[in-house]
């Protein structure tokens, strides 16, 4: 067997949107400010559902957890690419992209198995109301929530030491804004079927099968609330989902548009941005979508601010 020289690589260089610099100036501008609601926003949801006993409840605490990962899964692939446009060097270690690499995968891995266990979550309120504090109890929820945070953890370290088995030669130009796994994958110059072929396991485990489970939830879910009698009951059962549902829709169905779409349709441009979609605008709408519907969160927040204007004024 040839041997091949390989030049070790000890950085990287983002493109990222360079080549559209006026859109580039626009994206830095508008990241920053989704950033920074996204940060704002999850921060707010974890306080409140921590501060207020109102919120100690099953489906605050796991969207919590939501909440979370979302501020490590924005922060992770956000935060590089804004010092670097503000320094105006897109470059990463090696090292960095390999810790970007894995956080990017495994806060996605763990976000898909917990709106899965979400799901769960409200089928049992609505279809066993009566048994939902016994089924859902405290330990059964913290153990669901470790069992979504290791199972994530555990595929994005499978995925990210699958790619660092490879050898990269030549480039070490990558045409995306983060490490991207599949974006890294494209600087192989050796065969890489065995980790496209295990990148799609672990993405059929990851996002059809929850899916599965989710519709299968709200499909009992479906036909237990068309079994109420009173259009006001049905109302705020449908109330209690929307929410839900509306982030199940956002994130899996980026989520399946970019790791599961046909081989032949291969544009790296579509790629970049449907990644900022998935980075930026989702994690931003998830606190949005479940603050603006809900008015528990909305009643908590308007507490937690008189508490902490009373506080101030007893402080003076």
């Amino acid at each position: 067997m040839a041997k091949t020289n390989c030049t070790i690589i000890s950085h990287f260089i983002f493109l990222g949107f360079s080549p559209y610099p006026k859109v580039e100036i626009i994206l830095f501008v508008l990241c920053l400010l989704m950033y920074l609601i996204t940060l704002l926003g999850n921060i707010i949801l974890i306080s409140v559902s921590i501060w207020d006993p109102h919120l100690h409840t099953p489906m605050y605490f796991f969207l919590s957890n939501l909440s979370f990962l979302d501020i490590w899964y924005t922060s992770s692939a956000l935060t590089p690419m804004l010092a670097n446009f503000a320094s105006g060097q897109n470059t990463i270690s090696f090292s960095g992209c390999v810790v970007q690499m894995y956080f990017s995968l495994a806060m996605g891995s763990t976000e898909c198995v917990l709106l899965s266990m979400m799901a769960y979550d409200r089928y049992v309120a609505i279809c066993n109301p009566l048994r939902y504090p016994v089924i859902m109890n405290k330990r059964v929820c913290v153990h669901i929530a470790v069992g979504s945070w290791v199972t994530g953890c555990l595929t994005a370290l499978v995925e990210t030491m699958s790619v660092l088995q490879l050898s990269l030669c030549g480039t070490n130009i990558i045409n995306h804004f983060t490490c991207e796994i599949l974006a890294v994958l494209r600087l192989v110059y050796v065969d890489t079927s065995t980790v496209e072929f295990l990148m799609l396991v672990v993405s059929i485990l990851l996002l059809p099968m929850p899916m599965v489970l989710i519709c299968i939830s709200y499909a009992f879910i479906l036909s237990n609330i068309l079994r109420i009698s009173s259009a006001d009951g049905r109302s705020r059962a449908f109330s209690t989902c929307a929410a839900h549902l509306t982030v199940v829709v956002l994130f899996y169905g980026t989520a399946l548009s970019m790791y599961l779409k046909p081989s032949a349709i291969d544009s790296q441009e579509v790629d970049k941005f449907m990644a900022l979609l998935y980075a930026v605008l989702i994690p931003m709408l998830n606190p949005i979508v479940y603050s603006l519907r809900n008015k528990e969160v909305k009643t908590a927040v308007k507490r937690l601010l008189v508490r902490n204007r009373l506080c101030a004024l007893y402080s003076q």
